[in-house]
């Protein structure tokens, strides 16, 4: 309930800077044109998404028909708007009603996913930091004191070396459970580059997240007068990746968090707001159309099985 919680007060709070009819007429005088370009690249990364699966089931002697692995990953997405992270769970159930995977396997096989999109959204991160280093050095120059930032690059390294030496030698229940989820972690990871169509489960993970970026970028010329550089593009993009993950589909969060990546920019807080309920409700009408529609053709797809 607390994603929940949390999203409605920031639907408020958004509507509080751009106001409905404010809101009303942006949605009112948006290019459709880009905004459908944008949606095009996010089915794109979803067929992607279920193609790529194969790959991890393939080695455990499971080889699901592509229209269930789509139709499987489409629910998902819609059950994760009600739900934070039930989408994974219904997905491998999914799988399991129509394709006789067994829950524990399709399961994991998508928490190895989980590690490689964690990855790719890491690399994103970093690209993002080296493309944009000048200007992040500066914005945090202006906002910390070069003092208080030594001290607590300090503290921070300090804190990481306590934290790697307390979990390397530690013998508490805590300590042996982070250590094993850390370990999975680096084993799911390397697991990707021993499986037999490595390069291709590896081309897929890095076109679906060029693809989540496409769509980012080809939304922004939607609202007219917007425009956004290549590095604003990667953090507003960012700052609307960690949204979602924080509330159910980023509901209320997106259109704040990507408004203030955008304001670092320059853009004003009531056009950042616009564009970022404008790109939510793409996206999440996208994933209620296509995951109402798929929840209903899978028992009508698989009725003869």
């Amino acid at each position: 309930m607390l994603p929940l919680v949390l999203g409605g007060f920031l639907v408020w709070y958004s509507l509080g800077i751009v106001s409905p009819s404010e809101l009303v007429e942006y949605f009112a005088n948006a290019n459709y044109w880009w905004i459908s370009l944008g949606l095009f690249f996010g089915i794109l990364s979803h067929l992607s998404r279920a193609y790529r699966w194969k790959y991890l089931l393939e080695p455990l002697g499971y080889q699901p028909k592509f229209i269930n692995s789509t139709l499987a990953v489409l629910v998902a997405y819609l059950m994760n708007i009600f739900l934070p992270r039930a989408g994974e769970v219904t997905r491998a159930a999914v799988m399991t009603n129509y394709e006789d995977i067994p829950f524990e396997k399709g399961f994991g096989t998508i928490v190895a996913e989980r590690i490689a999109d964690l990855l790719m959204m890491l690399v994103i991160i970093i690209i993002t930091l080296f493309i944009q280093f000048d200007f992040i050095y500066e914005l945090l120059s202006e906002k910390v004191n070069p003092k208080n930032l030594v001290v607590y690059t300090t503290l921070a390294t300090i804190g990481f070396l306590f934290f790697f030496f307390y979990i390397r030698k530690g013998k508490s229940k805590l300590a042996k459970k982070i250590k094993s989820f850390i370990m999975g972690l680096k084993d799911g990871m390397t697991s990707i580059f021993k499986m037999k169509y490595k390069w291709s489960f590896i081309f897929h993970t890095v076109f679906i997240w060029l693809m989540y970026v496409a769509m980012f970028w080809a939304t922004i010329p939607s609202v007219e007068h917007l425009t956004v550089p290549f590095g604003g593009v990667l953090i507003g993009f960012i700052a609307g990746g960690f949204s979602i993950a924080a509330t159910n589909g980023g509901v209320g969060l997106y259109p704040v968090a990507v408004a203030g990546a955008l304001s670092l920019f320059g853009i004003d807080e009531v056009t950042g707001n616009a564009f970022g309920w404008i790109m939510w409700t793409a996206q999440t009408a996208m994933i209620i159309i296509f995951g109402g529609l798929s929840f209903l053709l899978l028992p009508i797809y698989n009725k003869d099985e």
